[in-house]
């Protein structure tokens, strides 16, 4: 096996063929002069206009050259331009795809006269039709015009686009304008001081090394939009366009972050915060906001591995920012928190448990003088599906989880066979958190300043603050009705997205690849009096946020019209998740 950094020079080698009547690049790369396996520096390979014989192999590897397959050599043909690209070994595509992971669609998603096998991801590696294209053929007789809107649907799903709309909510509060939230949710802010208008992204952009360490849930994708240095200025452009005053982003590899994306979102006027994972695999989580709208009050890196014990082996982590708006010193500030759980879908006793992890950090820092908690922002790939049993903690701050199996808790395992249930409680005592999902004991605060003392003294009197004040919010409730096997936390939360397609009731998603598409990313916020995801009536005390808008997501039927994820112009396999929030001071 060769060293990583080799395998990178052969595997993310391209070469662009300036043939006759042809242009040069489609993509301006001086702004972005960087390709996988070189540092930033160095220049992108180019060859020059010249007749080549079919059979050509340029000789770029040396004495490696025998460790790759040069048929993998393929011609990939874009709008006036032809590539030829050297693939990974483990990102040959095959012919179609396995029966089992076909995509099929239900009865009401699947096109009109076509039936479930010619839905095959794979379509257009194996020459099937599009569903845009089966859905959309006409009969004979049917007007020139439709046929024009078929070649238009065609066109768009060769070309990787869908449509995403902006849902704007603004309509649902008497004292909104209707200019709040445009296509780039950037506006300056309102001359009313007495509120503050932001936006969020949350992202997984799915790290290079594990599209690579996974490459059969890309067999769908045509090769060269899997290449790191064709992705890289998709992601960019992402940014760019929705300009969001803070990005989560989850999968955020650390070569790439130090490299390229944090050198770039700089350019762009934000600021950046990492945490890596704890484990060998190179990437993490990170927050990144406008310099123009916040300033850095604290930042709180969330390791959920615990050598001492064994049920915290995994290797991931969260990040807690506490931002203060750039407005009056007063200003109340925002907790913005962003994590990528686990995966493992039979292991829901490990997502639980840095789930509580996560939320006691957040009570630890977004607990202010006055006892309530400031306004929060949880976002991130919770690797749960709406309506499962993490989920509904996340929303409804309590979960009762005697005789709930393992593999149910994310709503991803269907199968209860060999599954064991959760036991009471879920973790050890030694993890130091109560089952309200606050930290029991004072967490050390790793500081080289010499007020070392005071920070750990104010450090205690928080935690203990926090605990009381969790306790205290929860003592409404008859102590004597509340199981053993039972979890609360003290925050109001609610979700962004409804989860479903309002007319349809076809659910969302926000990730698709080969063997699934499914919503597991969320953006979660405290919500304030009369915000449009709180039942009328309800009543909040405390201050929290109001939902402006956001970027609508889209059906699993929407995103295989484009091939799914990555494709052409999302060079992810998740969406985006953007939405547009009002602090009223």
């Amino acid at each position: 096996m060769l060293p990583r950094h080799l395998q990178s020079v052969g595997r993310n080698w391209i070469a662009h063929l300036e043939f006759p009547q042809t242009s040069c690049w489609n993509w301006n790369f001086s702004a972005y002069p960087w390709w996988v396996g070189n540092p930033f520096w160095a220049p992108f390979p180019h060859v020059n206009s010249w007749p080549l014989p079919v059979d050509w192999k340029p000789n770029v590897l040396g004495p490696v050259r025998s460790r790759f397959s040069f048929q993998n050599f393929r011609p990939f043909h874009t709008a006036q331009n032809s590539w030829l690209n050297l693939s990974h070994s483990n990102m040959d595509p095959q012919g179609e795809e396995p029966q089992y992971k076909r995509r099929k669609f239900t009865d009401e998603e699947s096109p009109k006269g076509n039936d479930s096998k010619s839905s095959s991801p794979n379509r257009e590696d194996s020459g099937m039709p599009s569903p845009l294209e089966t859905s959309n053929s006409q009969a004979p007789g049917e007007s020139e015009e439709a046929n024009l809107v078929q070649e238009g649907d065609r066109a768009r799903s060769r070309a990787g686009i869908v449509q995403r709309h902006w849902e704007d909510f603004c309509h649902h509060y008497k004292d909104s304008t209707n200019n709040l939230g445009n296509k780039y949710l950037h506006q300056e802010q309102a001359a009313d001081t007495e509120k503050f208008d932001f936006s969020v992204m949350s992202y997984n952009i799915l790290s290079q090394d594990l599209l690579e360490d996974n490459s059969h849930l890309y067999r769908h994708c045509r090769q060269p939009v899997l290449f790191w240095s064709y992705r890289l200025p998709n992601l960019l452009r992402e940014f760019r366009e929705f300009n969001a005053d803070v990005l989560c982003l989850q999968e955020v590899q650390e070569d790439h972050y130090l490299a390229q994306i944090k050198p770039s979102l700089e350019a762009l006027g934000y600021h950046c915060e990492y945490k890596m994972r704890t484990g060998s695999k190179p990437d993490g989580c990170a927050i990144c906001f406008k310099t123009s709208k916040f300033a850095l009050v604290s930042s709180n890196p969330v390791e959920f591995f615990r050598s001492d014990i064994p049920l915290l082996d995994r290797d991931n982590v969260g990040l807690v920012l506490l931002l203060q708006p750039n407005l009056e010193p007063n200003t109340p500030v925002i907790c913005v928190a962003n994590t990528h759980l686990l995966y493992n879908p039979r292991r829901g006793d490990i997502k639980l448990t840095q789930l509580a992890i996560l939320l006691a950090e957040i009570a630890g820092v977004a607990l202010q003088a006055d006892g309530e908690f400031c306004p929060i922002v949880l976002c991130g790939d919770f690797n749960s599906v709406p309506g499962s049993p993490l989920h509904s903690f996340i929303k409804e701050g309590r979960l009762n989880y005697e005789g709930l199996t393992i593999g149910k808790v994310s709503g991803q395992e269907i199968s209860p066979r060999g599954q064991r249930t959760l036991p009471v409680p879920i973790w050890p005592e030694s993890l130091g958190i109560s089952d309200s999902c606050v930290y029991e004991q004072p967490q050390k605060q790793k500081s080289e300043s010499p007020g070392e003392e005071d920070l750990v003294e104010k450090t205690t009197e928080k935690a203990e603050e926090t605990t009381e004040n969790s306790e205290e919010k929860l003592s409404n409730v008859d102590s004597t009705q509340i199981p053993k096997s039972s979890l609360q936390h003290g925050f109001s939360l609610s979700s962004v997205y409804s989860h479903f397609i309002p007319e349809t009731g076809i659910p969302e998603v926000t990730t698709c690849h080969s063997r699934t598409a499914v919503t597991v990313d969320y953006i979660f916020y405290s919500a304030a009096n009369n915000d449009i995801s709180l039942p009328p009536g309800t009543t909040v005390q405390r201050r929290g946020l109001k939902l402006l808008g956001r970027l609508s997501l889209l059906t699993e039927h929407d995103l295989w019209t484009v091939n799914g994820l990555p494709n052409e112009t999302i060079s992810s396999d998740h969406l985006s998740l953007v939405a547009r929030f009002r602090l009223e001071l």
